[in-house]
Order: C-alpha cells, then structure tokens, then sequence
C-alpha cells in the first residue's frame, strides 16, 4: 500500500489572497500560505462565549475615556502584515483595537490593518493543534500584546503574552488585562455561564 500525499501548501501573495471570493470558505494567508477550510455552523457553545466575552468588554469600553478603543467581533478580518515575504490575513473571533486603529478605517475597506491589542479566539470543533499554534505564532511575531484561546469544553482561557509562559486561567480565576486594557478585570466564569 503506497503511503498517503499530502498535498503541497498553496502559495500566494496579499492581493492574491484579497481578489479570493467570499464564497463562505473560511480563509486565513500567514506567511504567504494558504489555509482553507469549509466554514461549518457555530454550535451553541461557540456563539454563547463569543458573546459574554465581547459583553464582558463592552462594559469594560464604556469606562474608558475618549477615545475609546473599539472592540470587533465575529471572524473581524485582520490584515497583520503586508510584507512581501510574511503576508498575514487572519479572522478573529474577538478582538480590542486601539482608538487609533478603529480611526484610521476606510469606508472601502473590509478588514482591519495592523494589530489588535487583545485577540480572542474561542476553540471550534472543527480547529485543528496545527492551525491554532500557527495563529499564535503568528500573533507573536506581529506584536500582538495578549492572546486569549477559550476552551468551551473545558472552561478555560489560556492567556499568552510575548516573553512569558502561557497562563491558564479556570472559572474560579478572574482575569485582567492589565495595562493594555487599564481596568479591566472579569470572573472567568463569567464567560461560560
């Protein structure tokens, strides 16, 4: 029996990747590499975190002094860097942006470009090892202050930050995000319910 071929990374540049159709295939470019995969049904779980998260961080938002950062949800599209050789196209679950960034948007524009201070990504079924620590690399090498992966299954939320070890945080913790976002502070469980 002849072992499985697996096929070859599909290359391409960042205009490549923009003239692609929004035909509901679930894209993301990094380094110049395409990921693709077909874009299934949020189950129950996924919605409802992705929801308290962004409600968690709307009432933090109202807090702030103008001008506010602004905080996206849904798969927001996220151009990270436009380099020839380090293209990077990314959705994001959740993510806080800073006022400067939420300014600087054109009308014409459909993604974000640079980088959020805070990006949320909320494990689905159909997330694989591979593509979760290829977005998290990602996020360290564009200088992205915190990363949140939500665990629906197991109720955790893991927070990494550039120069440290990922920190695991369980409903009986409180969170913050000190100082990129100055006072927030949220009981994990808030986000599970």
């Amino acid at each position: 029996m002849a072992p499985a071929v697996l096929d070859a990374p599909k290359t391409m540049t960042l205009e490549e990747f923009l003239a692609l159709p929004d035909d509901g295939t679930e894209r993301m470019l990094i380094d110049g590499i395409l990921w693709e995969k077909e874009t299934t049904c949020r189950n129950r779980f996924h919605c409802t975190v992705n929801s308290r998260v962004d409600g968690e961080l709307r009432i933090w938002l109202k807090t702030q002094p103008a001008p506010r950062p602004e905080v996206v949800c849904g798969e927001a599209g996220f151009i990270l860097s436009k380099s020839a050789d380090h293209s990077a196209i990314v959705g994001i679950d959740v993510a806080v942006i800073s006022a400067e960034l939420a300014k600087s948007e054109v009308v014409e524009s459909s993604m974000f470009e640079g980088v959020p201070i805070l990006a949320v990504e909320i494990l689905s079924p159909n997330d694989t090892v591979k593509e979760i620590a290829a977005k998290l690399k990602l996020y360290r090498q564009c200088g992205v202050p915190i990363v949140w992966i939500i665990d629906t299954d197991l109720c955790t939320v893991t927070e990494h930050r550039p120069g440290r070890h990922p920190k695991l945080f369980t409903q009986a913790d409180t969170i913050t995000a000190e100082p990129h976002l100055p006072g927030f502070s949220c009981a994990v469980a808030e986000f599970f319910g």
